[in-house]
């Protein structure tokens, strides 16, 4: 038995390397999607049997607004029940009272979540084509064994991390004015956008 060539050793720690930080991008978006979610809402407790948050002095806030196209609920507690709390000012600088917003989706399935896979796929992909080029460049039977080990790991890690855009449609919805963006018509396209 020939021991696997340098290159092939090399290609094959790459390609470990990629799966890996794949997998960690895809981690520490999750995590820092829940710290996120976690800070937003600390303090206030959500009660999904009647659709609503209670805040830290006990007062509830209710559904405000359905964003059906970005996939969101906001929930917003009485102005004058806000303006009036002592502890106001560490909460809400609003005068229409305090707001939560609660994404409809679990993360995966958010667009966020769908944006942070793909971040997450393309060093998997990169391995992908490591392993590929190397199996054309060293066409031995031990080396592309190696590979072919390899190629099953990146394929099952890529299998994993394209779940959520298997499981659900891109939905991105189209920026409003709202976002700061103003609609024009513009003669060669049917719409452009003024920034």
């Amino acid at each position: 038995m020939s021991a696997l060539d340098t290159e092939v050793l090399l290609a094959g720690g790459y390609t470990l390397l990629m799966l890996a930080v794949g997998l960690g991008l895809d981690w520490l978006a999750r995590v820092t999607h829940n710290r996120s979610s976690a800070y937003r809402t600390a303090g206030f407790s959500y009660h999904p049997d009647h659709d609503h948050w209670i805040c830290p002095e006990g007062e509830h806030l209710w559904p405000h607004e359905y964003d059906h196209e970005r996939r969101l609920v906001r929930y917003r507690a009485k102005a004058h029940v806000c303006n009036g709390c002592p502890v106001k000012e560490r909460c809400t600088d609003s005068d229409r009272g305090r707001e939560i917003v609660r994404a409809l989706d679990p993360w995966p399935h958010s667009e966020a979540g769908r944006f942070h896979r793909g971040l997450a796929l393309v060093p998997v992909g990169l391995a992908a084509l490591i392993l590929v080029v190397t199996a054309v460049r060293h066409p031995v039977a031990e080396d592309l064994a190696a590979l072919a080990a390899l190629a099953g790991l990146t394929a099952l890690t890529a299998r994993r991390l394209s779940g959520a855009f298997r499981a659900t449609p891109a939905n991105f919805p189209a920026p409003s004015p709202s976002q700061g963006l103003r609609l024009r018509r513009n003669s060669r396209t049917t719409w452009g956008w003024d920034r």
